[in-house]
């Protein structure tokens, strides 16, 4: 019996099941943010399978995190045409658009326009419960001229709809577009309501920013010690820690959780260790006491040198 056939078919198959691994093993990259090793591995799988539709939309997303909008614009200008009722398509294609159109001149811009409005709009029509879609159209109205086309009024219409979705969701836009439209004291109300709904770490980060704006530091350093105490997140140390600093209020706690962001600190945190050093040295100037203000100034500049804004500190604390 001819073994041949049975041969080809098992290189067949094993070649299906590397390049399924492949796949895999790009789509794992990706989830974990690497995109640049992600990336080589989605474009190998496209050169065996052409019109892989999910190698694509990652290749179009890969495209956006590393800002080049013309290639993202590429993939999901494809990928609606091909698949006009796709949702989640027509919402990236509208944002890698709106993208695209902040990075040129206002009058070129102008022309991106109806295709983003399109776009968003699509999405939220083939996707009642698209929750980014709606996020999307709050901002492109509220930030868009009334001249051409902006409307707070269809703002809070999709900042409504979200509400419908999900209530947290609904608070933090209406509260962003009363940000936006000079209302302060109508954003700190539907911040204090998201709190109250979701009370999730960014609600309480909302508002404690939301605070700091508007001249509000003790306020905003309660709302973050209340979100500290509810969810343990080191990141809210060192936020605690620079309100302390920047309005000199409260040294005691602010020392304390800039020493506690020190020791607890990883990567996840966001903020270099040398900025919590560079707070220290703020506290301990604004006490007065010179010499504990070098040290921690003298620490940030060892970690980083062309440290800037430490640089200039380092001078007002030696000029005391």
């Amino acid at each position: 019996m001819n073994s041949l056939p049975f041969k080809c078919l098992f290189l067949l198959v094993s070649a299906i099941c590397i390049a399924q691994n492949d796949f895999q093993q790009a789509e794992h990259y990706f989830l974990q943010e690497k995109f640049s090793e992600a990336k080589p591995l989605f474009e190998a799988y496209l050169d065996e399978h052409p019109k892989h539709r999910k190698s694509r939309e990652y290749l179009g997303d890969i495209a956006g995190h590393q800002k080049n909008w013309d290639t993202a614009i590429d993939y999901f200008e494809a990928l609606v045409e091909e698949e006009e009722n796709n949702a989640n398509y027509h919402f990236k294609y509208g944002a890698v658009l709106g993208m695209k159109a902040l990075e040129i001149s206002p009058i070129r811009a102008l022309t991106y326009i109806g295709d983003i409005k399109y776009h968003f709009e699509q999405a939220t029509t083939l996707d009642p419960n698209h929750i980014e879609a709606r996020w999307a159209l709050v901002e492109f109205y509220i930030q868009l001229p009334g001249i051409v086309g902006g409307s707070e009024k269809k703002a809070i219409k999709y900042a409504n709809e979200l509400h419908k979705i999900s209530p947290v969701d609904g608070y933090l836009a209406n509260g962003y577009i009363a940000e936006y439209s000079k209302r302060p004291d109508d954003a700190e109300r539907f911040y204090k309501k998201a709190i109250e709904v979701g009370g999730s770490p960014h609600t309480y980060e909302k508002l404690a920013n939301h605070y700091e704006k508007h001249n509000k530091p003790k306020e905003a350093i309660v709302t973050a010690s209340k979100s500290l105490q509810i969810h343990k997140r080191n990141r809210l140390n060192y936020q605690i820690g620079k309100i302390a600093a920047q309005y000199n209020l409260d040294a005691e706690l602010g020392i304390h959780c800039l020493q506690a962001y020190i020791k607890n600190h990883s990567a996840k945190d966001g903020v270099p260790k040398d900025w919590a050093y560079y707070r220290l040295a703020q506290i301990y100037k604004n006490q007065g006491q010179k010499a504990t203000a070098l040290q921690w100034i003298n620490k940030a500049l060892h970690d980083r040198p062309n440290f800037k804004e430490a640089i200039k500190e380092k001078q007002v604390i030696q000029s005391l």
